[in-house]
């Protein structure tokens, strides 16, 4: 997991919230004679996690401050000097950032006191809970501490005692983060430069002799990564199809067959045969057998090899990149890994021998993080890493689909985890297990494999049977309302199109999906299409994948039997006005629209001709080489879209590593000034083609 940067999401920040108790408020005069500190970790404060140190100030305390938090000189006699405990403040507080309310004047003094003792003096990152909570709630009549804590219903104890003030701090900085994600600030670099725009209580505090309580965030320095486990994907590594033996056959025969085929691993079924679900398998590898023979001896070879197979097999998708069979190899301990199509079904066999030549990265570690966290906090510190794996990629030169494809990948490992601690969390809450088979499907760019660093959710469910408001859908209502929210905190926010498992347009039972897609086809009007097209972007992510595949199989029959449904499909894209009359492009605030008026003209092209033409792949370049290889849409054309679509995608992701880090909320728009003349030639080119996009849809459609 990388270091704390810009891009950490808040509910995932190591921080330590600290108060002082001085003789004095005056910042420039001010000795400290108390330290508070406790840590906070995953959104929580950590009670065991705490400092109480009293400090001698080398001069007598002034009733009135005596009045305030009680300290007296008796009470500090006896303690050791600012110099003495400095180290241990140090030590406890490590990397961590520093959180505190009006924590300028905490830094203030303690430069001071640093300075005054001859030491070495750095200042720490910070965040002050009483800029975040003006930033989360300005109409607030004040924003003292006691007024935030009334505000958030935090319970304040030991007030005006450092450690009582440092753990109030810290349970107001943890009860902000839901606030301020209303407010679209999720990361560290997001809540500094809305600290930052704070002018006037910035100035107040400069004012007082205070240190600036943040600092601007800045990205990172490159980290280069190895690119091999982000070029191949397993389906290229490999073995197919598997050895599978009957669950009845002797162990010593397939001992000989393991010799023979000079293998390490079998898969075992009831009937021996690859191709069906992937729970269906178990796996006996040559040490199971040598380990059996061991204990068993003479008997061992004659007892079923059923008996000794272990199970659940553990599995990775055919389509995955080789990083998240390495990383899933390494969390689990295991040197074999059964391969699942889209579907579920198993269709091959991977070793840790097919792996040795591949190399791998950070995003390694990422793939272990989201499989086993265990709540939302571990789930947005794994999602944080990702901008550093994607920069890293670009910088080598990977092609942009094949790193947008790697985002989506994790988007989807992400909302695939959510989904289970979502189940969980309905058991726990006495709701029983799912009433119903299921599947959880991510719709739109993370289902075509091409998401940038800025998705919201597009998501949905799919069950096997049960009524609209019936118990089922009710199960599911509750399901999705959890999985939203799990989604949200983890740094994927809400869908403002309101394209989510909890809306009952997104969740529906097999039957119910199917009379929607029925009327799609059949009635839709223009006004019905908003969020139609992206349905037919979906991937399986969760539960019964064999569901959402085949829904997903009728949804393309349909869509292609009825012609006039792409047709329309096809009318909703519009050519905009991309440029100025004097045929620059049309830019806001410096930054023009690469979604709007680049990708998406290119993806929905694509998909409404696969629907026409019942061309049966998921991305945008795929889709485009499929009608190719039907003759359909002249190659210049078709290719030209593709590699403008290579080069969107590198843009808008370049783009927003830039804005992740730099605090920045992310966007589809790229500054046109940070682009080389070059880029801006070729983007300005590409653009002006694509104009041209809705008439040669409608000449290959009405055809």
């Amino acid at each position: 997991m990388e270091t704390t940067t810009g891009a950490t999401p808040l509910i995932a920040l190591a921080a330590a919230a600290v108060d002082t108790e001085t003789t004095g408020p005056d910042a420039g005069r001010a000795r400290i004679i108390q330290i508070g500190a406790v840590g906070i970790e995953r959104g929580k404060v950590v009670p065991g996690d705490r400092l109480d140190l009293l400090v001698d100030p080398g001069e007598p305390i002034p009733p009135a401050s005596t009045r305030i938090h009680g300290i007296s000189d008796s009470d500090v006699r006896s303690a050791a000097s600012f110099a003495a405990e400095w180290p241990t403040l140090q030590r406890f507080v490590g990397s961590r950032i520093l959180v505190g309310h009006t924590i300028g004047f905490d830094l203030a003094v303690l430069e001071r006191e640093c300075r005054r003792a001859g030491l070495a003096w750095e200042k720490p990152r910070s965040l002050c809970v009483r800029l975040l909570a003006t930033v989360a709630h300005p109409q607030l009549a004040d924003h003292s501490l006691d007024m935030i804590a009334d505000w958030l219903g935090v319970r304040v104890e030991g007030r005006h005692t450092g450690l009582g003030d440092a753990i109030a701090a810290g349970e107001i900085f943890v009860a902000l983060l839901p606030e301020l994600r209303k407010q679209g600030i999720r990361t560290l670099g997001e809540a500094e430069n809305a600290c930052l725009m704070l002018s006037h209580a910035l100035e107040a505090g400069h004012r007082a002799g205070w240190v600036e309580p943040v600092a601007r965030p800045r990205a990172p320095a490159f980290q280069p990564v190895d690119p091999y486990a982000y070029r191949h994907r397993v389906d290229t590594l490999m073995s197919h199809p598997p050895v599978v033996v009957a669950a009845s056959e002797p162990a010593g025969r397939v001992i000989d067959l393991m010799v023979t085929r000079k293998i390490s691993s079998v898969l075992v079924s009831e009937r021996g045969v690859p191709g069906e679900p992937v729970e269906a398998y178990g796996i006996v590898t040559e040490r199971d057998m040598l380990r059996q023979i061991s204990n068993e001896r003479e008997e061992a070879l004659a007892a079923p090899v059923g008996a000794i197979a272990s199970r659940p097999l553990a599995s990775v998708r055919a389509a995955a990149f080789a990083y998240r069979a390495i990383g899933r190899m390494d969390r689990l301990g295991l040197r074999h890994l059964a391969v699942r199509s889209d579907d579920g079904r198993l269709v091959g066999m991977l070793s840790a021998r097919d792996l040795l030549r591949l190399r791998a990265g950070s995003a390694i570690k990422l793939d272990d993080a989201i499989e086993d966290a265990p709540d939302a906090a571990a789930l947005a510190a794994a999602w944080a890493t990702l901008p550093g794996v994607a920069r890293s990629l670009l910088g080598e030169d990977i092609d942009a689909r094949s790193v947008a494809s790697i985002v989506s990948e994790e988007l989807c490992a992400l909302t695939r985890r959510a989904a289970v601690l979502a189940e969980q969390a309905m058991q726990a809450a006495g709701e029983g297990p799912p009433p119903s088979p299921y599947a959880v499907l991510v719709l739109g760019s993370g289902g075509r494999g091409e998401s940038l660093l800025a998705p919201d959710q597009d998501n949905a469910v799919i069950f096997a049977e049960g009524d609209p408001d019936g118990p089922e859908d009710r199960w599911f209502a509750a399901f999705g309302e959890l999985l939203a929210a799990m989604l949200d905190a983890a740094g994927v926010p809400f869908c403002r199109g309101g394209v989510m498992a909890k809306n009952p347009g997104f969740r529906g039972s097999l039957e119910s999906w199917k009379a929607r897609v029925d009327q799609w086809v059949r009635r839709s009007r223009p006004e019905d299409l908003l969020n139609v097209d992206i349905v037919f972007d979906l991937r399986p992510v969760h539960g019964d994948l064999a569901l959402g595949a085949g829904f997903l199989d009728y949804a393309y029959e349909r869509g292609h039997a009825e012609p006039a449904f792409a047709k329309l499909l096809g009318e909703q894209i519009v050519a905009g006005t991309p440029f100025t009359m004097f045929g620059s492009l049309q830019l806001e605030e410096g930054r023009f629209d690469i979604k709007k008026h680049g990708l998406f003209p290119i993806v929905a092209a694509a998909r409404t001709l696969a629907i026409r033409n019942d061309v049966r792949a998921a991305g945008t370049r795929d889709r485009l080489e499929g009608l190719m290889a039907r003759g359909i849409g002249g190659e210049r054309d078709m290719k030209a879209m593709a590699e403008g679509h290579d080069l969107l995608l590198r843009l808008a992701l370049a783009q927003q590593t830039r804005d992740i880090y730099a605090g920045i909320a992310v966007s589809n728009r790229v500054e046109l000034a940070a682009l080389s003349r070059e880029q801006q030639k070729d983007l300005k080119q590409l653009v002006r083609r694509l104009q041209a996009v809705p008439d040669l849809l409608h000449d290959l459609m009405f055809r």
